[in-house]
């Protein structure tokens, strides 16, 4: 019998300082604000799009085992892994190292499973590594109506888009008994700032607590609504 290697992956982003753009990106990026609130908010949003961001954090996990392998920036370091229980953490200095282990990684598993991969994860590592020069090991974004190779729960929690509200992570473990990473008091939403004050391992964990309530999230589904063609 063939075993099906599964992979869970999450990402974490951090925007690039407004004032770095040149004149004319600036102006693209504020053309529709029209108060100071909405220009903060262009601002604040910079870290969701793979153009004006870039990856400082890679968590995966296997979905069978507990074994877990976090990439995560620490610019001008030189690359340092330590381990703490079964996980292995790669601190590398630049974004393209730790897309050179993902790929690395990921191109050995059959199956990979994410929590709205195909809305921000999966896009951002194709761009960022287009980006930087790297072939992709494995295609991210095969065909949702043909493929099983990418489970992405977002879209099995709402029957491909048929269900029109899509909640987070954070409701999803809510509602089916999970423990969400949010109960940790960190969110996507402050990592910019922890990156500002280097503290890079505070993210990678917070990244591999959002793999590990996505397993879990992944193991319910499977247990009480997949329904294999």
């Amino acid at each position: 019998m063939t075993t099906n290697h599964k992979i869970i992956f999450d990402i974490e982003t951090v925007g690039a300082e407004f004032d770095t753009f040149d004149q004319a990106t600036q102006e693209y990026l504020l053309k529709f604000a029209k108060t100071d609130e909405e220009e903060q908010e262009v601002r604040d949003s910079l870290s969701f799009y793979p153009v004006t961001a870039q990856i400082v954090t890679i968590a995966m996990l296997e979905a069978e085992t507990d074994k877990a392998s976090v990439y995560y920036q620490v610019p001008s370091r030189q690359p340092e892994r330590t381990v703490e229980g079964e996980t292995e953490y790669f601190s590398v200095p630049n974004e393209k190292q730790l897309l050179e282990l993902f790929w690395s990684k990921i191109s050995k598993y059959d199956t990979f499973i994410t929590f709205n991969g195909r809305g921000f994860d999966c896009p951002f590592i194709l761009v960022r590594s287009a980006v930087h020069r790297l072939k992709a090991t494995k295609n991210l974004m095969p065909d949702r109506y043909r493929s099983n190779m990418h489970v992405d729960l977002m879209e099995k929690l709402t029957f491909l888009g048929a269900v029109r509200r899509r909640f987070s992570l954070h409701v999803w473990c809510n509602a089916f008994g999970i423990k969400s990473p949010k109960e940790e008091g960190v969110t996507g939403l402050d990592v910019k700032n922890l990156f500002k004050d280097s503290r890079h391992l505070d993210i990678a964990r917070y990244c591999l607590r959002d793999v590990a309530a996505t397993r879990e999230l992944y193991h319910y589904w499977d247990k009480y609504m997949n329904f294999p063609v």
